[in-house]
Parts: structure tokens; sequence; C-alpha cells
């Protein structure tokens, strides 16, 4: 989930956190998000959601699964960063943690919680971004959906203290800077959509993106970058001489390359 909101001075802000240093992805800043559980597949949530916008281009099998791993995206960015898209009066920042705490308690609560309260999962709200997928030389693979939800400039956000150990909102350009300045370590697909979400004026601006964005899966290939200083392992998006999809299907540079243990973005050698 990709949550932005208006900044004040201009732009839009971002809600980051970063992962606890252990595991995939340890000690990375990211979006809040995680695995499709069985239980965001149940036929019963039908009733306790809104429809989910149909992406321009095919992100799942069907719309089973589109329901499904939208329904994930809310769950976990609850769990993660006290974040929940619902229909009717926003949750107050003391709700979203107490409601946060139940669902780590209790299985299947969550939809109990909503249908208490008289609303929904406001699913029509994520705006479907993109879609990446781990090369097929990882030994474990993850076909990730990214959504963007607008978020009200009140909603504070919060880690758990468990998955993620912190939390932010910073403006896109902010991150990157971040990112360049080695105080914080950012994966290709994050890094790529923080790149593609700074030229946005606002969050209308930013649905925008949404919407004339690529949704085919990118999918980066491993490869071994040649140049000048040498040799460093890579990896090459659509578009790219190494890939074999010719097309792009994201703005910016071709390849992210391995310096210093950190991906960072190139195009290819002259």
């Amino acid at each position: 989930m990709v949550v932005v909101r208006n900044a004040g001075g201009g732009g839009i802000e971002v809600f980051c956190v970063e992962r606890q240093k252990v595991g995939f992805l340890g000690g990375a800043v990211v979006f809040p998000g995680g695995k499709l559980d069985p239980s965001d597949m149940d036929a019963g949530w039908v009733p306790c959601v809104t429809p989910p916008r149909v992406p321009r281009s095919p992100m799942t099998s069907d719309e089973a699964m589109l329901r499904g791993v939208a329904i994930a995206a809310c769950r976990e960015s609850l769990e993660e960063a006290a974040i929940l898209p619902i229909t009717g009066a926003a949750l107050m920042h003391a709700e979203l943690l107490e409601w946060r705490e139940r669902v780590s308690r209790e299985q299947d609560v969550l939809r109990t919680l909503l249908v208490s309260r008289g609303a929904r999962l406001d699913l029509a709200s994520l705006h479907p971004l993109a879609r990446w997928i781990t090369p097929t030389a990882e030994s474990r693979r993850f076909d990730t959906r990214f959504f963007l939800f607008v978020a009200d400039e009140a909603l504070e956000g919060a880690h758990d203290d468990r998955e993620t150990t912190a939390s932010f909102w910073a403006s896109p350009e902010d991150v990157l800077h971040r990112f360049a300045a080695g105080a914080l370590l950012l994966a290709p697909p994050t890094h790529r959509t923080l790149e593609v979400l700074a030229s946005a004026r606002d969050s209308l601006d930013a649905v925008a993106i949404a919407n004339r964005a690529c949704l085919d899966p990118i999918c980066p290939l491993v490869f071994l970058h040649r140049d000048s200083t040498g040799e460093a392992t890579a990896l090459a998006l659509p578009g790219d001489p190494e890939h074999d999809v010719p097309v792009p299907r994201v703005a910016g540079k071709s390849r992210f390359v391995l310096r210093a243990g950190r991906f960072v973005p190139e195009d290819p050698p002259a």
C-alpha cells in the first residue's frame, strides 16, 4: 500500500516503514504490505468491502483474486502501519491502534469490527499502481501488487514495533536523497515507485500518475553488468538491452547495479 497525502508546502508525502533487521528485506525502508493470507480470499468478505477498482490491464487471474490482494493490502497496512481505508467516518488514531491490537490477538476479527461500526473496507479507494515479480534466480519469489491510497492529512500512521521498527512521512524526493546519502536502504521496486511519484504536484496528480501507469508485471533479470570500473551484479528491467522484454514498463533508468551493497539505478554503459 503506497499511502500518500498532500504536503503542507505543496507536493506529496508518502508513509514509509522500516523492516526489522532480519529476514526478507531486513532493515529496508518499504511501503506497508505483506503476504496474501488464505482468509483474505474468503467469500464472506464480499458484503464487508466495496468492489475494488478494475485495473486497465489484468493484475490478477480473476475478480476474486483482485479482491483478495486488495483486502490483504488493507489488512497488512493496519497491522504494520495503523492505516486502514474504510467507508464512512475515518477511524481515529487511537481506534486504529486498538483495532490493530485486536487483529493481532484474534483471528478473523477484522470483519466483526467493521460490521460493529457499520463500515466496509474501501477497496475502491485503492488505485492500482504497479506489479513487480522477484527475479527467477531468487529462491523465494513474490508477485507483488502495488496500490496507491490517498490519505487524509490528519492520518498519523504508526509502525508495530514487531515487523516494522520505525516509520515516517516524507516527500519522495527526501527519501531518495537519504538513500543516495547512504542513510537508509531501499529495494529497487520501492526506489522506482518513489521516483515515479516524485513529480506529483499533489495527491490528485499522484492518482493521475497511477491511472497512467503500466500494470504489466516487471520481473527484473539478474545479470553481470560490465563497465569501465569492472563487473557488478545487476538487475535489468524491461526495456534494458539485457532483458528479454524490449519495451519499458516503467519510466526511469533501465537497470539497478549493486554498488557497495546497494542497488542503484543506472543506464547501460555507452
